[in-house]
């Protein structure tokens, strides 16, 4: 089963919470993110900028063209829930 994001909702302070098409819903962190290098994080690391989010065809996207995987995300929310 390919997951998707059905739902994406800012919470503030750069966390996001999701929801996905199983019906599972999570935090995605985006401040862990941040902390990594590229040309495609800097412009995320205004706040302005970065709850500038939406859904493109299940992935979590932002203008620039930086996508990130829903599986990934998927992943992430569910080892944080275990946790």
């Amino acid at each position: 089963m390919m997951i998707k994001i059905t739902e994406a909702k800012y919470m503030g302070d750069f966390r996001i919470e999701l929801s996905f098409s199983d019906g599972m819903t999570g935090i995605f962190d985006g401040k862990t993110l941040l902390q990594r290098d590229g040309v495609l994080l800097q412009k995320l690391k205004d706040e302005f900028f970065f709850k500038r989010f939406f859904l493109d065809s299940g992935a979590l996207s932002w203008p620039h063209g930086l996508e990130l995987s829903p599986a990934k995300l998927y992943q992430n929310c569910k080892e944080h829930a275990a946790a």
